[in-house]
């Protein structure tokens, strides 16, 4: 979907943060866009300045748990600008804390808009995007923590891995069909993600208070003056225009931050080094070699190396 202008984005999560700087990008390449938000407050803000700025923007409240709510919204966004041709499901919640002190309110609310938003975004749009035929991509949003985990994070890790799958079968499965997919690894951004995840749980989803664990002490004593430099977070719309990029080059993986790259190769190292080193039952092979996305996924190879950005 290498040309914009004139076409429809949805993005979920919209309101702020990653979502906002995604639709800003959207807006400059001439793009109609519809943010949806739980938070009225954050669309209210955001279209401030899209209204200022004259530009085509709609703003739907939208909890993205809510099947039904997301179909109606959906038909909302195709009555006001017609067919959809760009979903991003950005929509997600932060879900930090020891595995030990998990609850099920916890992992309800962390799956239930992490990956079943995303689930309710695609099964929503894919086929009305197949139906019209004018092409489209979607885009969702994981984490540095969707390809390596880390400690203290399990429901957010176990979320944001099977958002970045998702995106693979996907994409395997949407080729010659017009439809793009990519998974985007955004790295440390200017958003709100912490407080809006507590902002946004549903009464029904809380947990009894219980006086929450001290934090770790900082490697040094500088950590927080370091912490809020500007340099460290990437701003949103810059975000944005990686998303942009990536659409228009149907890249599989968005990735944003370069400082990730060695993690990640620690991690497909262990894959390759816990692999038994002995050989091949030919008759196993001869029947699992035509297990195409295990063996070889030529979706793989089409990935481009990409340099700095270019706008």
């Amino acid at each position: 979907m290498d040309k914009l202008e004139g076409k429809t984005a949805f993005i979920t999560g919209g309101g702020s943060g990653i979502g906002l700087g995604i639709a800003k990008a959207c807006c400059k390449y001439g793009m109609n866009v519809v943010i949806v938000d739980a938070r009225q407050e954050a669309l209210d803000e955001a279209m401030a300045y899209f209204n200022e700025h004259i530009l085509p923007v709609r703003a739907i409240k939208l909890n993205v748990t809510d099947r039904e709510a997301y179909a109606r919204a959906a038909d909302d966004a195709e009555s006001f600008f017609g067919n959809v041709h760009l979903l991003v499901n950005n929509a997600g919640v932060g879900g930090g804390g020891p595995v030990e002190t998990m609850t099920y309110n916890d992992w309800d609310y962390v799956v239930g808009i992490n990956l079943g938003g995303v689930i309710n975004g695609i099964m929503t749009f894919l086929p009305r995007m197949l139906k019209h035929g004018e092409g489209g991509h979607i885009v969702s949003t994981s984490s540095t923590n969707g390809i390596a985990a880390t400690g203290a994070s399990i429901t957010y890790c176990t979320t944001k891995f099977a958002v970045a799958g998702m995106m693979e079968a996907l994409a395997t499965e949407m080729q010659g069909k017009g439809i793009g997919a990519s998974v985007l690894v955004p790295g440390p951004t200017r958003t709100n993600l912490g407080k809006s995840s507590a902002a946004n749980r549903p009464a029904h989803l809380q947990n009894e208070e219980t006086p929450p664990p001290p934090p770790p002490p900082p490697p040094d004593p500088d950590f927080q003056a370091r912490m809020a430099d500007p340099a460290v977070w990437m701003d949103p719309v810059e975000t944005g225009e990686r998303v942009i990029r990536g659409v228009r080059n149907n890249d599989l993986f968005i990735m944003t931050h370069p400082e990730f790259k060695a993690g990640y190769k620690i991690r497909h190292d262990a894959i390759m080094r816990a692999n038994p080193d002995e050989p091949f039952n030919e008759k196993r092979w001869d029947i699992i070699k035509n297990f195409r996305t295990v063996i070889y996924n030529d979706l793989y190879e089409k990935q481009r190396q990409i340099g700095p950005p270019d706008w």
